[in-house]
């Protein structure tokens, strides 16, 4: 009966995760399938073609949106990733100085803040900024400003766990052996905190990448990334070629997931090997 009862649960249990994964992943199966359809008929799979990513070329908005978003995602995603660095290293090596309270807080504020207050208070910062000085104009500079400030919450999130895990004594031997401080942090710590960084940065990058709410109010005159594109024209009606954008941009975080998962793997290895 205890052996029946078992079986039943794990069968219940492998049930339900294969629903649940249905349910996240058949509308993305939907969507790549139906960029390759023939017609622009919903919900009709009329015959394979490849019609709608040549039209997708053939866009100026949608490309000119795309290499905005992948400059936009490549510095913002790098700026987040060095100001988390340094922010995790602040708060997990020093835990008593004046402010940590509060520091650690607003590090942490974009994790929790609706993304639409984030992005009007920006906009009239940047508003209140421009008035002032005369700079700087609403455009790339203001977006990256932008996703760098919710990237960098995450990416400090990411990289102050691994440094906590971190083995202190091979610093502390490092210094013994008379490295100063910053050799340390640059020959030590960074390289044993390297998979947290990447994961920070592709983490970072993907936000950027895929941000519609902060691009609205941080962007200018002729300045829209691509999700902003996607959306625009989802609003007036079904067209293709979004599929077709959507599919690439899923193809594309996929594959920066896959590559870093296997670059975990193989330090894996190796830490293994040496072992």
């Amino acid at each position: 009966m205890q052996g029946f009862t078992r079986w039943m649960e794990q069968r219940i249990g492998r049930m339900w995760l294969l629903l649940v994964f249905l349910f996240l992943y058949a509308p993305l199966a939907f969507l790549i399938v139906f960029s390759f359809n023939s017609t622009r008929q919903d919900g009709i799979f009329t015959g394979f073609s490849m019609r709608w990513y040549t039209a997708l070329l053939e866009d100026s908005r949608l490309v000119q949106g795309f290499f905005l978003s992948l400059r936009v995602a490549l510095i913002s995603a790098t700026l987040s990733t060095i100001l988390g660095t340094f922010a995790a290293f602040v708060l997990v090596r020093y835990k008593r100085f004046r402010g940590r309270a509060m520091f650690s807080g607003m590090v942490g504020a974009p994790l929790v803040m609706p993304e639409v207050i984030i992005g009007l208070s920006l906009l009239l910062l940047m508003v209140s900024v421009q008035r002032m000085l005369g700079w700087p104009d609403r455009g790339m500079l203001t977006i990256v400003l932008g996703h760098t400030l919710l990237g960098m919450a995450y990416a400090t999130v990411v990289i102050q766990s691994r440094l906590r895990e971190m083995d202190r004594s091979i610093e502390e031997a490092a210094m013994d052996l008379g490295c100063r401080p910053l050799q340390v942090f640059f020959l030590v710590t960074l390289p044993n905190i390297a998979a947290a960084l990447m994961a920070a940065w592709l983490l970072a990058f993907t936000l950027s990448f895929d941000d519609v709410v902060i691009s609205e109010f941080l962007s200018g005159p002729g300045v829209t990334t691509l999700p902003q594109v996607i959306f625009s024209y989802a609003r007036r009606g079904v067209n293709p070629s979004i599929y077709a954008a959507a599919t690439i941009l899923i193809c594309s975080i996929t594959l920066g997931v896959l590559a870093y998962g296997l670059y975990v793997w193989r330090k894996q290895q190796r830490q293994e090997q040496r072992k």
